[in-house]
């Protein structure tokens, strides 16, 4: 099996090393600012990473989505954390996630966190699903967002007055088309070789995006608060039109030259 979980191998880096390294500002992330009107102070980078868009089928959707989410969190736990590789069912793929370590001197509430973890997960891929959009036959479409956020405590008013916001520092992009094309059921050898054909595409993509995950994971970690900070996913109609023109350029197929 193809263990992608291998590439966390190369993530357990010391932060306090990685952040004296410069942001290389990679492909496909831009830096935004992000200011609380109330304070003028609470200024904050946020990096926002868009991940290749995938093409699935409805049977697919779930495990890639879980796969794509569990390595995320994963990379950007705060503190150290145990590796589980969860080996897909219906993919030729290993990804990590946050073990729940049941020794005696596991952190106290890791088992619960891990539940929190799940169920934001589960949730999410619901409502993704439920929030599909028609984009042509057969053809649905959806993005989710992955955010990771601080909480700040300010006082104002000589101190009589203290407000929370949640300071945003990164996010990360992911869209999916599901096709719901019928697929060929006979056993045939062209049906044959029309479902491992969908099915390597798919896999592809998956791969190209866990790829993209390891390869922004392993970069500057500058903009990382050193405090502990947590996370949502929201579920997204249309991410940016940018980026959904330059997935379908780009795998579009080479054009015939009619001129000779």
């Amino acid at each position: 099996r193809s263990i992608i979980a291998k590439q966390t191998q190369n993530l357990h880096i010391d932060r306090n090393h990685q952040g004296n390294q410069r942001d290389n500002n990679q492909s496909g992330e831009q830096i935004i600012i992000i200011v609380d009107r109330s304070s003028s102070s609470s200024i904050m980078n946020c990096k926002e990473h868009y991940l290749p868009e995938l093409e699935l089928t409805t049977g697919q959707v779930r495990e890639a989505l879980q796969a794509i989410l569990y390595t995320i969190l994963f990379v950007r736990s705060p503190g150290p954390v145990t590796p589980h590789d969860v080996e897909c069912e219906g993919f030729n793929l290993t990804y990590p996630r946050i073990s729940s370590d049941k020794s005696p001197s596991a952190p106290v509430g890791l088992s619960s966190l891990e539940n929190d973890v799940d169920k934001k997960v589960d949730d999410a891929i619901e409502l993704f699903l439920r929030s599909l959009s028609q984009i042509g036959p057969e053809l649905l479409s959806g993005g989710l967002t992955l955010s990771f956020f601080e909480r700040r405590a300010t006082r104002q008013l000589f101190g009589l007055v203290s407000n929370e916001e949640r300071v945003v520092w990164e996010q990360w992009h992911m869209r999916a088309v599901v096709n719901n094309t019928p697929r060929p059921v006979s056993d045939d050898s062209a049906a044959v070789i029309e479902r491992q054909r969908i099915h390597d595409t798919a896999e592809g993509m998956l791969r190209t995006v866990m790829m993209k995950v390891f390869e922004v994971a392993g970069g500057s970690i500058d903009h990382v608060p050193p405090v502990m900070y947590e996370f949502e996913i929201n579920c997204t109609k249309k991410i940016d039109d940018r980026e959904n023109v330059y997935s379908r350029v780009a795998n579009m197929p080479s054009l015939i030259n009619l001129s000779n």
